[in-house]
């Protein structure tokens, strides 16, 4: 099993935020970020749609770490 730090885990938190509120956009129309903090122009939201991006380009990382938990 993989061991995540503090830093894996607020990232996994916004790549489900930014999926939830993709989800939200692709069948509802809806933009919960944008909603919540004034539009999806405001420049609150425009850091936190660039932090969820930031975040997706982390967590692929994941894909590529070794587990050290298991013997070879």
């Amino acid at each position: 099993m993989l061991r995540f730090n503090a830093i894996d885990y607020i990232a996994q938190l916004l790549v489900i935020v930014g999926a939830i509120n993709w989800g939200l956009v692709g069948f509802l129309n809806y933009d919960l970020v944008g909603a919540i903090f004034g539009g999806a122009a405001s420049a609150i939201s425009r850091c936190i749609f660039a932090l969820v991006g930031l975040a997706g380009l982390y967590v692929i990382s994941f894909l590529f770490r070794k587990d050290n938990s298991q013997p070879a």
